[in-house]
């Protein structure tokens, strides 16, 4: 049964002190929807942009990532909750400009308008990663470690709430309205959701402010983090890996119906509802399941699902078959692994980063990820570019499919190995071992599978 989009005290008297932390989530999930999405994308040509220019405003999000790591020098002085308000705040500005260009550019037609655009994403995402740095920092600091896995499951629930009612309210917009007032009104719905954020956030409790940093100190000890051997430092690396294979699947799914089969952008969008749908399950399952099963079965089965996607598309495509049944179930493996792999994340890091450098090493993990993940899809863009402008290289998606399936099956097997300390005293379902365990008649594979089994862990 899935749990409240907004827990009460009687329905979950653990999460209900922050409950407007969730709250945010919500109305957060109808900002970035629309500005960092296909909207911004839709926004960015109607207005005359090249394609540079697209690429350029969707790389914002990713690229400027590593900004986090250099932003938690902030934390120490001001606090999780001023730094997270401030960046939300000034980020709002620039949800407003292209209201205002919606209205405008029209009648003055030129260049200004498409570059005033471009700019006010970059300033959306750069203020995005200032005050991103706090948050997940922000909930470790309110509550205690077995709580967090709850909460950030229960955050992705409401989540992909916002953002499946964000992406059905566009899509009745530009099938009902002209391109002009369906670019306005999507991006009045963003700036409510900006403003309503915001509101929210302010209603959430400071945390102890983490020990006082420098910029040099950060400069110095990131390196550290990322290179010296450690757990931190396999995570961190195992994820990076994760998001390379992951954060091409959806881009390049949408692109390959649209220019291969055909497919109409109502059912592409139809495909994206499926994707939430998927989120949100997912999220809701898992909210209060995490603490009992513990986070390996959940970062297993993100893997394993896009090896299942893999598989599925692999076919798909040999046989030039698509059928909007197999494909909307595609699109749902996509959403129920993104929410394990966020929820899992977040919880596992609170697990094997020590609270005094929880803060720094939180935003080394994020910047990693999105930086490099977010370039995988660029990289895997020269390989699949197929004869002519708009075309895809069937053969090369299929051996990007491949690809996929390897390194999801990789994954699901290394992270397995990973320990895990589960507090509460419940039994923890090792869905690593029951999985491989045909592995285990290899003694070199099995030794490796769980380590953890023979430690009592």
């Amino acid at each position: 049964m899935l749990p409240r989009i907004i827990p009460t005290q009687k329905s979950d008297p653990v999460l209900y002190p922050y409950r407007w932390g969730l709250v945010f989530g919500f109305f957060n999930a109808l900002t970035w929807q629309v500005a960092i999405n296909t909207p911004m994308v839709l926004f960015v040509q109607w207005l005359g942009g090249t394609p540079v220019q697209v690429g350029l405003a969707y790389s914002f999000i990713f690229v400027l990532t590593p900004v986090q790591i250099i932003s938690t020098a902030l934390l120490p002085r001001h606090g999780f909750r001023k730094v997270m308000l401030s960046g939300w705040a000034a980020r709002g500005v620039f949800v407003a400009i292209p209201v205002a260009l919606a209205l405008v550019a029209p009648h003055f037609p030129g260049a200004w308008a498409v570059n005033t655009l471009v700019g006010s994403v970059f300033f959306f995402c750069l203020l995005r990663a200032i005050g991103q740095c706090a948050f997940a920092p922000w909930i470790y600091a309110l509550m205690p470690g077995d709580a967090c896995g709850r909460y950030f499951a229960a955050d992705q629930y409401v989540s992909g709430i916002g953002g499946a009612i964000t992406l059905l309210a566009c899509v009745g917009l530009f099938a009902w309205l002209p391109v002009q007032q369906a670019l306005f009104a999507a991006y009045a719905i963003a700036l409510t959701g900006s403003v309503a954020s915001y509101f929210s956030l302010r209603k959430m409790p400071d945390g102890q402010k983490p020990a006082a940093t420098s910029v040099l100190k950060i400069v110095r000890d990131t390196p550290r983090h990322l290179f010296r051997p450690s757990l931190f430092r396999e995570y961190l690396w195992l994820s990076v890996f994760f998001a390379i294979i992951a954060t091409p699947v959806p881009p390049f799914s949408a692109y390959y119906l649209k220019v291969g089969p055909h497919v109409p952008e109502g059912w592409i969008m139809a495909l994206e509802v499926c994707r939430y749908l998927g989120v949100i399950l997912a999220a809701g399952f898992m909210q209060t399941r995490m603490e009992r099963h513990g986070v390996k079965p959940y970062l297993i089965a993100a893997a394993l699902a896009h090896a299942v996607i893999a598989v599925y598309w692999w076919f798909a495509l040999n046989s030039n078959w698509t059928n909007m049944v197999g494909l909307g179930l595609a699109y749902f493996l996509v959403g129920v692994a993104t929410a394990a792999l966020i929820a899992g994340n977040l919880n596992y890091l609170a697990k094997i980063t020590a609270p005094e450098d929880r803060t720094l090493m939180v935003s080394v993990h994020a910047a990693a990820i999105a930086c490099i993940g977010g370039l995988s899809p660029v990289a895997w863009g020269f390989f699949l570019k197929g004869a002519g402008g708009a075309a895809m290289s069937v053969v090369g998606f299929q051996w990007f499919y491949v690809s996929v399936l390897l390194g999801s099956l990789f994954l699901a097997w290394r992270i397995a190995r990973l320990p895990e300390q589960i507090s509460g005293g419940g039994p923890v379902l090792n869905l690593g071992g029951v999985i491989l365990r045909p592995f285990r008649a290899v003694p070199y594979l099995g030794n490796l599978i769980s380590p953890g089994d023979k430690e009592g862990k």
